[in-house]
């Protein structure tokens, strides 16, 4: 079977895309790049082609541009480019060479994927064109993988240290990125270019051993060759395998999941008994974790938290994950700066993050009064407008209904056993700098009603959840 034929093959195999996908090319100049052009031009695809220029090899940079120029004019198809300023981003980034050019590319291809790349790129209409407005958004990014590629990357990872993602490599699919040549071997790229008498480029970059990827191709394979002559046959099939594993992997971590995290709201809750009791320990608490930020580096943390005090807590940049006695709650970072609302005399209803405040006057008796954490019975006498609501700070404190003495709020939200998200969202109504109400929790005992109460101002909050 000749490379056509496995291409066009592989494609269907893995469900690339269809025939009529208009489809966007990533093409340097090199053998591996004007291959995937050949075939996709044989196969009789809808492509057009983008050309990255990062400006790191002065005349040979520009040289491979216009070389690709040449290329898109004789398929007769657009073209898009863009050049990119590359030491400055590394420099504003502080990222490696590789890391730079490889974040710009890909913000690039997903923005014209998108159909944004009109203000970043110069775009050459083909032949049959007359404005390169008509060019169509392409619906998927093709680039020139190919399988010596991805076992470099899975050398590469296993080096660096990695989890099964790692191990399988490159995807042939990953969003709307596609990569076609992941079944070829570099010598069949290289014998179909010299029958169909393809003219490239090469970037003289490549020739380079201080990039890892130049080093693990130039000297770590072939002396790894010297003693399996079939190394990379066998790390082939590995890749194939290591696929096939990372199925069953997610498979059952799912399943595991699905036994421990209880949704509740905006928080996740695991209960810590049955979490100590799963097994691999480690390798599941960070498939939970990874997806709130976690780095593999703080598996440790969280498992410590286990039969840790009630109370500690691991942070990541965009969620907290606390031990709450018998459990274990995921919730978003409170990243919010402490706000403060105005409440007048005249507002009868307030909407704010945590839900709904409802302002009544009341002529009732005392003991007609239902008890409930969610309504503050007040003595209208002793309220003065405007209100403040506010979020609790440190320091806060206010005499608790039934009480005599001041209490400090962080003292009293504890003693009514609030987990440390909850009391995050705990909110106040304030007036001269008296606290009047912990919302949904306690009225202060100043603003009781009383025998000698004659208008009750009745607020009621309805949490967000149950609006």
């Amino acid at each position: 079977m000749n490379l056509l034929q496995r291409f066009l093959e592989f494609i269907k195999e893995e469900n690339l895309f269809h025939r009529n996908d208009h489809l966007l090319l990533a093409v340097s100049g090199g053998v591996d790049s004007m291959v995937l052009c050949e075939l996709c031009k044989q196969a009789g695809f809808n492509f057009m082609i983008a050309h990255c220029n990062f400006q790191l090899r002065g005349e040979e940079s520009k040289r491979d541009e216009q070389f690709v120029h040449e290329l898109a004019s004789r398929h007769g198809v657009a073209l898009v480019v863009k050049l990119f300023d590359t030491h400055q981003y590394m420099t504003e980034n502080k990222v490696s060479l590789q890391v730079a050019a490889r974040e710009l590319r890909y913000a690039w291809f997903n923005n014209l994927l998108e159909g944004k790349g009109e203000e970043m790129a110069t775009f050459v209409a083909s032949p049959e064109s007359t404005s390169a407005s008509i060019i169509n958004t392409p619906k998927y990014l093709l680039t020139a993988h190919h399988a010596d590629d991805n076992i470099e990357t899975m050398l590469m990872n296993f080096f660096k240290g990695t989890g099964i993602s790692g191990l399988r490599g490159i995807l042939p699919k990953q969003g709307n990125t596609l990569r076609p040549l992941l079944f070829a071997h570099k010598t069949a790229i290289l014998d179909f270019c010299n029958e169909n008498n393809l003219s490239y480029v090469e970037d003289s970059s490549n020739e380079s051993d201080k990039y890892t990827r130049n080093f693990f191709r130039h000297q770590l394979l072939p002396a790894i060759q010297k003693v399996f002559p079939r190394v990379e046959e066998n790390l082939a099939k590995n890749l194939i395998r290591f696929r096939e594993i990372e199925k069953l992997y997610i498979q059952s971590v799912q399943l595991h999941k699905k036994k421990l995290l209880e949704a509740k709201g905006n928080e996740v809750h695991i209960p810590v008994l049955k979490l100590k009791k799963a097994s691999p320990l480690e390798s599941l608490t960070y498939e939970i974790i990874k997806d709130y930020g976690f780095s593999a580096r703080q598996t440790g943390e969280v498992v410590d938290l286990l039969d840790s005090q009630s109370g500690k807590f691991v942070q990541s940049a965009t969620h907290r994950i606390i031990k709450n006695r018998k459990w274990l709650v995921i919730s978003p970072a409170d990243t919010a700066n402490s706000q403060t609302i105005i409440i007048n005399g005249g507002d009868k209803k307030l909407v704010f993050e945590e839900g709904l405040l409802e302002f009544k006057e009341l002529l009732v008796s005392e003991s007609s009064l239902p008890t409930d954490n969610a309504i503050a019975y007040l003595d209208e006498s002793e309220v003065v407008f405007p209100l403040l609501l506010r979020k609790r700070k440190q320091g806060d404190y206010f005499y608790p209904l039934g009480m005599q003495k001041k209490k400090k709020l962080s003292r009293f939200l504890s003693d009514q056993k609030l987990s440390l998200t909850a009391k995050e969202h705990v909110w106040l109504l304030e007036m001269n700098k008296k606290i009047i109400w912990v919302i949904g929790q306690r009225i202060d005992d100043r603003f009781k009603i009383t025998g000698k109460t004659k208008k009750v101002l009745q607020v009621t909050f309805s949490p967000t959840d149950s609006k």
